[in-house]
């Protein structure tokens, strides 16, 4: 008997310990975009813990940015999932994606100042160490997290995860303050060899602390299980596909990168 009110006060001391809360939260950049903000972080924490942007894939802020989000924060972050398309619109559908994005990318200073809104989002909740900040983001994500680096936003460190490499603004030298993971499916059909020979040129060029990973069999969105059912469809689907593997591979080299970073 006293073994098992041991283990029933094991196990909810244990669902007390990791007390997720979420909440979203409406905030504007300084283009004027009205954006919305998913945030989560583990209440059982107390004080300023170390802080993580989240930055959507093409489709936009959807479920599985907000996923992320909450991953982030069971391991102890407070992170938000940002918003770069405004009014929290997302999409399953590839044109309507395409469409969102080259909207929200054709005016390079207001795409800046919508993750300059989030970042700043993020430092203002008590519960993150402004002076501990990294960016990740997947597939358009990644390519935006690279771009703050590029444009030496005072990060501590940005993971892409099968983002796009190629930029028409390279990275200069001394200008890129934070420290860079690139997690990048070998078989990523979106991202070209001269794409991973450019960008690896432009990270040496400039000086950039930077760490290259090729994942093995894996394909763009590797990352997301919703990846294979995306891919297919009446509509026609982008060359994508969900690799186990890799996605628990990447995810383990962020939580290295993140602690090797933040101390």
């Amino acid at each position: 008997m006293r073994l098992f009110l041991a283990l029933t006060l094991l196990a909810v001391s244990s669902l007390t310990q990791a007390a997720i809360k979420t909440e979203e939260i409406p905030y504007q950049s300084a283009d004027g975009s009205k954006l919305i903000g998913y945030y989560a972080y583990d209440d059982a924490i107390k004080g300023p813990r170390p802080g993580v942007v989240v930055v959507h894939e093409w489709w936009g802020l959807n479920d599985y940015a907000k996923r992320r989000a909450r991953d982030l924060a069971e391991l102890g972050y407070s992170a938000l999932a940002i918003d770069m398309y405004g009014e929290g619109k997302n999409t399953e559908h590839p044109k309507d994606a395409m469409a969102f994005m080259q909207a929200a990318t054709k005016d390079a200073d207001a795409a800046s100042k919508r993750f300059a809104a989030g970042l700043d989002l993020l430092k203002k909740q008590k519960q993150t160490d402004p002076n501990k900040i990294a960016a990740i983001g997947y597939c358009f994500g990644g390519a935006v997290v690279l771009n703050a680096a590029r444009q030496g936003v005072p990060l501590a460190g940005v993971v892409s995860f099968h983002g796009a490499l190629a930029t028409k603004t390279p990275a200069t030298p001394g200008s890129v303050k934070a420290k860079i993971l690139v997690e990048h499916g070998a078989l990523d059909s979106m991202v070209t060899q001269d794409n991973v020979t450019a960008f690896k040129a432009e990270m040496d060029k400039a000086g950039a602390d930077f760490q290259f990973v090729s994942l093995d069999g894996a394909m763009h969105g590797f990352s997301n299980p919703d990846a294979d059912r995306l891919s297919h469809g009446e509509h026609g689907g982008p060359d994508i596909g969900y690799n186990k593997a890799a996605d628990e591979k990447s995810w383990a080299d962020m939580q290295a990168f993140f602690k090797k970073i933040f101390g």
